[in-house]
């Protein structure tokens, strides 16, 4: 039998690498980045193109390469990170595989001009899917200029599952929040299409997140300082008030390198339980420094997952380090009952000096003294008018306090007709008429989740919440198909505070809200400027459905027409729809089964889960069998 087995080609293997390494343009922005990094640069330029299909640039003033260096860079397994397996336990480095830069230029075509401080002249490569195509000499200043062009190129499967240039450049930008964040010390530029998005200078983690994240961020940062034998723990978590639904704020770095980790993402909301309502996340900045030899690193190639030795300490730790900085700032409420808060003297008094009140005495005031009385003198008169005289009440027959008065005519108050509820006020969710409905069908609400209603063969159990979520959906689709929406203005407008990605997701999302009825005035870097709201929509809720509708969009926006519509409408209608536990009256149940019969689909809701259950006659007959 003839042999089978063979040795790969390089340029294939490095493909198959590449699968792992390089997912999307953000990945080749991570790598760039932290290569730059680790070179020693104080000043690093990212710029991108189309989302990062057509360039990804990083520009750095590190201490650049040899010629030698450069070409040996792009060969699997080639690093100056490591030389020993026994480094892998003591790595200070964002790199030490060896493997990005070969996977990148196996995927793409790829630009580098480098130049080391002893060196007159640079060194320029052009490779085109792992074949260097030229070399030469160039001048150049210090450091490397790596640019990534035409990502998958010759993969045409993996370039058409990238998402939208909106989705992409949005993971670009998450990337590149990580690496920022990670390293204040060294100033960052970033550019898209020849426009400027970010220009962070040099400066403390405080003012890097102020920074990336808008001045609004800086009145949310609590500070966490805790230094033990195990971890030092540094950086900020934000206020309990500010926690939303969605998961843009959280940061943990590991020894100045970005990881996610659930184990400790709970620590954080062991703390602040109690304080954040259930289904939302506190925001927290968390630098976490290790022993290097505690972790372990080399688990997966993006290198974002690592295992560290104790983690049960490091949880405990952890968790009370941030309820001791919610105590200390009195960000947490605390108990003290020996305390009085009438003995709290204020700040401003702090170095007033106690003053002794004035009292004012009329000596010659007689409470006793009759109107008739002759007036004193007039030294005494003068001290006295100041006063008010007290006069005895004169006696009276209690038979005179019940004397019935001329007119025995009561006067009517207006108030005849009117009837009180005795019972809890009921919500209302359509404003129709009940001439309109059919209410002939006989419905109750059970539980004040379900509402009940009869049919000819039987009855039907209806999900309140899934139906109304089905009616406002289907009303939201019309609205934005048809462009009818409806606004109603508002007398003060609202102002809304948002993150830099969020902006980013209100902007690509903004004309169909627009189509719903929502009138948006000013944005700005954070703050969004609201007109006007549909007319179903209240006022007080405005700021929790937006949250909710950034939790909702910020992993599915990017695809244009219906699909961006579709999105929007399940998230409006999941916020909007009425709740388990609203009490509906009569007419609004009518209502909720008519609108719900009446719509194309009215077996699922919007999310695929049943509606309504039926049942029948023979249903019931059987359980008294």
């Amino acid at each position: 039998m003839a042999d089978i087995i063979k040795l790969l080609p390089d340029h294939v293997a490095n493909q198959i690498a590449a699968g792992e390494v390089v997912q999307r343009p953000a990945s080749v922005v991570k790598e760039l980045l932290e290569n730059a990094i680790d070179a020693g640069a104080t000043s690093i330029k990212l710029i991108i193109k189309d989302g990062g299909k057509s360039l990804i640039q990083v520009v750095d003033n590190g201490i650049g390469m040899s010629a030698t260096d450069a070409r040996l860079s792009f060969e699997r397994h080639a690093t100056s990170k490591i030389q020993s397996a026994e480094d892998l336990f003591n790595l200070n480095t964002k790199g030490f595989r060896g493997e990005a830069l070969a996977s990148i230029a196996a995927i793409a075509r790829v630009d580098l001009q480098t130049k080391t401080a002893n060196e007159e002249i640079g060194t320029a490569i052009e490779i085109e899917g792992s074949e260097i195509k030229s070399q030469e000499v160039v001048a150049t200043p210090q450091g490397t200029s790596l640019a990534v062009k035409h990502l998958f190129f010759n993969i045409p499967a993996r370039r058409n599952f990238l998402k939208s240039d909106a989705v992409e450049l949005r993971h670009i930008t998450d990337e590149f929040h990580r690496v920022a964040l990670a390293h204040p010390s060294i100033a960052f530029n970033y550019y898209n299409n020849g426009s400027e998005l970010f220009n962070l200078p040099e400066s403390n983690f405080r003012q890097r997140i102020v920074n990336i994240f808008g001045k609004k961020s800086n009145e949310k940062l609590v500070p966490v300082n805790e230094d033990t034998q195990v971890v030092k723990v540094s950086g900020f978590i934000c206020k309990s008030e500010f926690a939303k639904k969605s998961r843009g704020e959280q940061y943990f770095f590991v020894n100045n390198r970005f990881i996610k980790s659930h184990y400790l993402h709970y620590a954080v909301l062991a703390a602040f339980e109690g304080l954040i309502k259930p289904g939302t996340h506190p925001g927290y900045f968390l630098n976490l420094e290790v022993d290097p030899s505690s972790i372990d690193i080399n688990i997966h190639p993006t290198k974002t997952e690592v295992k560290f030795d104790d983690e049960q300490t490091l949880y405990a730790i952890l968790r009370s380090t941030i309820k001791h900085s919610l105590g200390q700032f009195n960000v947490a409420p605390t108990l003290d009952f020996d305390h009085d808060s009438n003995l709290q003297t204020p700040y401003e008094y702090k170095n007033k000096n106690a003053v002794l009140p004035k009292v004012t005495v009329d000596s010659t005031f007689n409470p006793f003294a009759e109107e008739t009385k002759p007036a004193r003198s007039s030294s005494s008169s003068a001290a006295s008018n100041s006063f008010a005289s007290y006069k005895k009440p004169s006696p009276q027959s209690w038979e005179s306090l019940y004397v019935e008065t001329p007119n025995t005519e009561v006067k009517s108050t207006g108030f005849e007709g009117v009837s009180f509820e005795s019972e809890v006020s009921t919500k209302s969710i359509f404003d129709d008429t009940e001439d309109d409905l059919d209410t002939s069908a006989i419905t109750f609400q059970l539980k004040r989740k379900y509402i009940v209603t009869t049919i000819k063969s039987g009855m039907v159990v209806i999900d309140q919440g899934r139906a109304h979520q089905r009616v406002l959906y289907e009303k939201f689709l019309r609205t934005v198909t048809l462009n009818e929406g409806l606004s109603q203005q508002l007398l003060f407008p609202i102002q809304l505070s948002f993150s830099l990605a969020e902006i980013d997701i209100l902007k690509d999302i903004k004309d169909n809200l627009t189509t719903m009825g929502f009138v948006f005035g000013q944005i700005n870097e954070n703050i969004v400027e609201i007109n006007g709201i549909p007319p179903m929509v209240a006022e007080a809720e405005v700021d929790t459905i937006f949250d909710e509708l950034m939790a909702d969009c910020q992993q599915n926006v990017g695809a244009d027409g219906f699909s961006q519509a579709d999105i929007l409408s399940k998230a409006l209608c999941k916020s909007l729809a009425v709740k388990t536990g609203d009490v509906l009256d009569k007419l609004s149940q009518a209502a909720l089964v008519n609108d719900l019969f009446a719509c194309t689909e009215s077996m699922v809701s919007p999310f695929n889960k049943p509606i309504y259950v039926t049942i029948t006659e023979n249903d019931i007959d059987k359980k008294f069998m």
